[in-house]
């Protein structure tokens, strides 16, 4: 299968550069996967398509401030981006510029309130870096570090809270599950008092998120690995969800990505914690989803052959076209889709 079939044009002003003033008042495009059937809804109808006794299992990792700028010894400004916290106060950081920054260079990060050195150059080009500090360090982040925007935004944000979802819990994330992003504590109580369950996952998502797919074919793509987890309390509401032939619908690619690593064949799942390099594109047997919410994805991405696996490839590049014709609003603040 080529990486190429899933190109689709784009025109750039369809790319959301902020956030919709009020997140549900967002768009929603439903596809119905037996029928091959679209409408076009506002997000706070997603409710209309849940039935109770129907489990939404949604991710609850907190994005972190994890851009920092510093300086090194020298004088020379740098800037890191923190991927993934190995141990302690060890972390794997894409630096810039990476060819200046070798094994043993010390930066210096607001005037001495965050340092760090260089560790270890990691395989594709990241550092091991080690930090110093004094007090705790995530207040720290939260004091010098910006939010890790995707590349395509160039925008610049506001407020913080509005690149994380409402629910959001754990810290970890170099950037947010943005289907989450459009729901909001009023629907999240909506949707409770119908009778639909609600579920936590946790997945931090990389950054790896946003590489590009550089094979000319797709079986031949490695992915990144991300860290989950999941608690006894949310893998029994799931599992009685299935046992009691209702749905189990994914709030996010990150959260479907969570349940098909850890589904049986039976669509049974165990509270669990480990890393997943889960790869799903067309061909892909799922073992427990039902539906997906998420939003509308880069052309020739991984996410966008997730979605294509779900729907059917041909019905989901025909959405796409749909929604630029339409103007969605696409990527991270964008609008959103719902597969059924």
């Amino acid at each position: 299968m080529k990486v190429s079939d899933f190109k689709y044009e784009l025109p750039e002003e369809l790319i959301a550069q902020t956030p919709i003033e009020k997140r549900d008042e967002s768009r929603l495009m439903v596809l119905h996967r037996e029928g091959k059937t679209i409408e076009h809804k506002k997000f706070k109808n997603i409710i209309e398509y849940l039935e109770p006794g129907d489990v939404l299992v949604r991710n609850n990792t907190k994005v972190i401030p994890a851009r920092i700028y510093g300086k090194k010894e020298t004088g020379a400004n740098v800037e890191f981006l923190l991927l993934n916290n190995i141990e302690g106060d060890i972390w794997e950081s894409i630096v810039r510029p990476g060819n200046k920054l070798h094994v043993g260079t010390k930066v210096i990060f607001e005037n001495g309130l965050l340092e760090a050195e260089i560790l270890e150059v990691m395989p594709g080009g990241t550092r091991k870096v080690q930090f110093k500090y004094k007090g705790i360090f995530n207040e720290i982040l939260d004091k010098i570090g910006l939010m890790p925007l995707p590349p395509y935004i160039h925008e610049e944000l506001k407020d913080k809270d509005r690149y994380q979802t409402v629910y959001a819990k754990y810290e970890g994330s170099a950037a947010a599950p943005t289907a989450g992003l459009h729901f909001t504590p009023e629907l999240l109580e909506e949707i409770q008092n119908k009778g639909i369950e609600i579920a936590n996952v946790t997945l931090h998502v990389g950054i790896g998120t946003f590489r590009p797919v550089k094979e000319e074919t797709v079986e031949k793509h490695q992915m990144h690995s991300e860290h989950y987890y999941i608690k006894q309390e949310d893998a029994e509401k799931i599992n009685r969800a299935k046992q009691n032939g209702k749905r189990v619908i994914a709030v996010g690619t990150t959260s479907c990505r969570v349940l098909e690593t850890i589904a049986d064949e039976n669509g049974h799942v165990e509270a669990t914690e480990g890393d997943t390099k889960i790869f799903i594109y067309p061909g892909y047997k799922f073992k427990i989803l039902d539906g997906l919410i998420t939003n509308f994805h880069l052309p020739e991405s991984t996410l966008l052959m997730l979605v294509s696996s779900l729907a059917g490839k041909d019905f989901i590049m025909n959405a796409y076209e749909e929604a630029v014709k339409k103007k969605y609003r696409f990527f991270s603040f964008g609008d959103a889709m719902a597969i059924f």
